[in-house]
């Protein structure tokens, strides 16, 4: 079967930039084991899988060695693929249903507003070993249900890691946030995200990390609306906006490459 495929450069305004994401439009229930093989083909951080159901879309996100429970560039990347091919009209909302609930997508202006579950990284005590494998000195850590936290004293120790991937796949987590509050006028906060036990040694931009971002710098600053920047090669900018136990997280897409994948 012809499936149509799109590469879409999310949270970027220019392509080669932000995080890409490969989107597959399903004609028809696919086996896990497909999907996996599709998703390690690609070889993107996530390749995004939408199956319509009537009024929503069914959604799965898989890295190239595992599925996981929450996306969020891929899903921005999706919402982007279904404005731009017509398949929603545009001041239509996007509903996905995924294994982390409902998540919707909004168009705000030029950007695209994912409306996602709050994931607060609860405070622990370091980890065995965290700080040599990062190479830096925790401040502060914390642990949610999918990924480590850890806070370093300044954006420049943020910049500069060159941490022992090895190490760090040992914990038994999705991967580990490492972030700091931002020196760079604009930005409140920066990060990055490394997860090589999920085959994605350093993701470049991660939306979903921002679900627990967004409550551990809203504490730390006094504010519900801010700025973050993930200091990946290629970058990227999510804006995040708490509102209850949801935020909703703001950004670009560029889409790079359109065609199709014969299954």
């Amino acid at each position: 079967m012809d499936v149509p495929v799109w590469t879409v450069d999310a949270f970027a305004d220019r392509r080669f930039s932000g995080n890409p994401a490969s989107v597959c439009l399903l004609p028809r229930d696919v086996p896990a084991k497909t999907l996996q093989a599709v998703a390690a083909e690609m070889n993107h951080s996530e390749t995004a899988f939408l199956l319509e159901q009537g009024d929503h879309w069914d959604l799965r996100w898989f890295t190239p060695s595992v599925e996981v429970a929450l996306c969020g560039h891929a899903t921005l990347a999706s919402a982007h693929v279904l404005w731009e091919s017509g398949r929603l009209v545009r001041d239509a909302h996007a509903a996905f249903h995924t294994a982390s609930g409902v998540l919707t997508a909004a168009q705000e202006g030029d950007r695209i507003a994912l409306d996602f579950p709050l994931e607060p990284a609860e405070p622990i005590p370091e980890p065995e070993g965290l700080a040599q494998a990062l190479g830096a000195q925790v401040l502060g850590m914390g642990r949610n249900r999918m990924d480590l936290l850890a806070e370093l004293a300044d954006e420049a120790a943020v910049a500069s890691l060159s941490p022992d991937l090895a190490r760090l796949a040992a914990y038994p987590v999705r991967g580990t946030i490492v972030t700091a509050r931002a020196s760079t006028a604009g930005v409140d906060f920066v990060s990055r995200f490394f997860a090589p036990q999920s085959g994605v040694d350093e993701d470049p931009v991660t939306g979903s990390a921002h679900c627990a971002l967004a409550p551990w710098w809203s504490e730390r600053l006094g504010r519900t609306a801010m700025t973050g920047r993930q200091l990946s090669p290629r970058g990227g900018v999510v804006g995040v906006r708490l509102s209850g136990a949801r935020v909703h997280l703001l950004g670009r897409c560029v889409t790079v490459v359109e065609g199709r994948l014969l299954l």
